[in-house]
């Protein structure tokens, strides 16, 4: 899930938000959110006190697959961003209670955090499963990916580095792909990593919708 909340949180979501919330206060999971004030530049050696690979998941929603995928890799480190206070507040938790060293959480739009904030060269992995394609045309501008969108995620990906992508609209992945490839990020044979445990992919496959994925390499 991404840029946005595709829809509402039912009442029993929040409930469960509402005493994961009550567990995070004693679990010290609180130390795992990043604080966006107005102006603000990402560090990644300094969120994590070492250098190591980082990955970042764009929307990362409730972290169904960046705390699994974290905690088989603790030599890299892991960004989850998102922009929905109760999703982020579930995710530190979750990911509190999993007592992973290398997770951090960043509540903030992914667009600055890309365009802005990142440096150059710092990303080994981005995730972005499922981004909100706002089908309606006169909405379409408040679509994640852009070609000036792209061109950070490149800025910012060392070499070597992977792209990863997941969609469920055909229409949004044939502009997705053809952008990422303008920009001179080449497809690859790679599996996209994990994109079967997200919320939304597990709906998708069982109300039988395809879902269209694709690894790029810079």
């Amino acid at each position: 899930m991404t840029e946005g909340v595709r829809q509402s949180l039912p009442m029993a979501r929040l409930r469960k938000v509402s005493n994961i919330r009550r567990t995070a206060a004693t679990d010290g999971s609180q130390r795992l959110i990043v604080e966006c004030p107005a102006y603000f530049t990402i560090e990644p050696a300094s969120l994590f006190g070492r250098v190591a690979p980082l990955e970042i998941e764009i929307g990362a929603g409730r972290g169904e697959f960046l705390i699994a995928h974290a905690a088989t890799m603790p030599e890299r480190n892991f960004l989850a961003v998102e922009l929905s206070a109760p999703l982020v507040r579930l995710l530190t938790a979750r990911a509190g209670l999993a007592e992973l060293q290398n997770l951090r959480v960043a509540r903030t739009d992914a667009r600055p955090l890309v365009n802005l904030f990142l440096p150059c060269e710092c990303v080994s992995a981005y995730h972005v499963y499922f981004p909100d394609p706002w089908p309606k045309r006169r909405h379409a501008k408040h679509r994640l990916f852009t070609p000036w969108f792209v061109a950070n995620l490149r800025r910012t990906m060392v070499v070597g580095a992977s792209l990863y992508i997941a969609t469920d609209v055909s229409e949004y992945a044939e502009s997705i792909f053809s952008m990422v490839q303008a920009q001179g990020l080449q497809p690859t044979s790679q599996p996209v990593p994990g994109v079967a445990t997200t919320g939304f992919a597990r709906r998708f496959i069982i109300e039988g919708r395809k879902v269209y994925t694709q690894a790029f390499c810079e």
